[in-house]
């Protein structure tokens, strides 16, 4: 009878062995991705042959070139050399094609392409990436019988405990964390995976702000679906958003899931705060800075709120001047910087130029589109009706009304001119040094009746 006994020397010999097949394996997986990198970046260079663009280096793309807070300078830079549009590149085999022709922007946006990914994916963990890139059709699920949507819409709010669920995170938690850690991660090259951000110390802080958000809205939606909440939306006249969602099926028959729920929640809470904060913010620092468009609108609205009364829904379809300047406002400082599509199929534009099925398009809405894109002009802002439409415009543009007529009715708006404010592209249109304003405080009229 014999024992074979294993010496030190074979068993190292075998795990050498065994490491050096793994090596063999992962040089040669890493051999094949960098294999397919470069075949793709050579078919993106090809499908780009007719879109010329500055220097780039072929790993780190143009990140050199937009620093950070500088996007929105390099972009109408470009404008100049590239007037009708200019690839962007990320990094390695990432390239996004900016548009600057406003004939180019009709044919992207008059289609029916998807969102790209791009900054949307980072969102995907509060809001669900579903509902940024595809969405549901809420027109579809909105009763006919309902006559005020826009009531509805307030109600939504309300509901919704919006103001209460606002007032319990900071402004650095519930929302602004992704604005603010976003350019970072889209012109980081590490930071673009998911596993690595989530190792960071912003990507933890994300983490808990989802954390945060998803267990207030959780609260909210449980307490409607409580035992016979839903029996009372039934017998409802009027229906909310959250009301519509509860009551609503998909195709196949089936209710939203409590996690769709909360996606489509959160995402009109995020839409609906956002966008018009930034709006109002610089819509008011443009009238600021333009007294006599100023002036003209105080006096419209004084006209129509001169004894003192209330907004009535009335009168925010009569202060047409008031609604032209909010318009211009929007077009010099659009809420929203930029957005971005996936070609589904290749599209050709006017003059001859292609891009293949695939290509991500970006659409940066920067005023350098316009004629006299410096020149305040409130008859030169037309919107076309394109496939989509934005489910809370109408409610925005009430709120915008309401915040510019109450404003300008009190106070008389005044640039501060040694804080002149610095625009930068997040996921809405922020001022990199603060939005600064003096006010100066009009007289009553119903305080001057009184003393009469």
């Amino acid at each position: 009878m014999s024992v074979s006994v294993l010496s030190p020397s074979r068993l190292l010999g075998d795990v050498s062995g065994i490491l050096q097949a793994a090596s063999l394996l992962i040089l040669l997986l890493l051999l094949i991705k960098a294999a397919q990198l470069y075949l793709h970046r050579q078919w993106l260079l090809k499908a780009l042959q007719q879109f010329p663009c500055p220097p780039s280096h072929w790993l780190f793309g143009h990140i050199q070139e937009f620093q950070h807070d500088q996007e929105l300078q390099r972009i109408q830079e470009r404008v100049k050399t590239f007037p009708s549009a200019c690839p962007h590149w990320l990094w390695g085999g990432k390239v996004r094609v900016q548009l600057y022709d406003p004939d180019y922007m009709k044919v992207i946006l008059g289609r029916s392409d998807p969102k790209s990914h791009g900054s949307y994916r980072f969102l995907a963990p509060w809001i669900g990436i579903e509902q940024q890139i595809r969405g549901h059709h809420y027109h579809d699920l909105i009763p006919k019988s309902n006559p005020h949507p826009f009531l509805m819409l307030v109600q939504t709010f309300l509901r919704l405990s919006f103001f209460h669920f606002m007032s319990q995170f900071s402004p650095d938690i519930l929302g602004f964390t992704f604005i603010l850690h976003l350019p970072t991660t889209l012109f980081n090259l590490y930071l673009t995976n998911d596993t690595i951000y989530s190792l960071t110390s912003a990507g933890r802080w994300t983490h808990r702000a989802c954390q945060l958000a998803h267990q207030h809205t959780d609260q909210v939606i449980q307490l409607r679906k409580k035992e016979g909440e839903l029996e009372k939306i039934k017998r409802k006249r009027h229906l909310d958003f959250l009301d519509i969602l509860l009551l609503a099926k998909m195709e196949n028959g089936s209710i939203l899931s409590d996690k769709d729920l909360r996606a489509e929640v959160d995402t009109f809470m995020f839409e609906g705060h956002d966008t018009t904060a930034s709006g109002i913010s610089w819509i008011l620092y443009a009238l600021a800075t333009h007294p006599k468009h100023q002036e003209r609108c105080r006096e419209e609205i004084h006209s129509l709120l001169g004894d003192g009364a209330s907004i009535t829904w009335n009168h925010l379809d009569q202060m047409p001047y008031t609604t032209m300047c909010i318009k211009e406002a929007l077009r010099l400082y659009p809420p929203v910087p930029g957005i971005g599509r996936e070609l589904s199929t290749p599209v050709t534009f006017s003059d001859g130029r292609s891009l293949p099925k695939g290509m991500k398009i970006q659409v940066p809405m920067c005023p350098t589109t316009w004629e006299a894109p410096e020149s305040v002009d409130t008859s030169q802002f037309i919107v076309p009706a394109w496939p989509r439409n934005c489910i809370g415009k109408q409610f925005a543009m009430n709120e915008l009304k309401v915040a510019t007529a109450l404003t300008l009715l009190r106070f008389e708006l005044l640039p501060d001119p040694t804080r002149i404010p610095i625009p930068i592209a997040r996921l809405v249109l922020k001022s990199k040094n603060g939005i600064h304003l003096r006010l100066r405080r009009l007289p009553n009229p119903c305080e001057d009746k009184d003393q009469l």
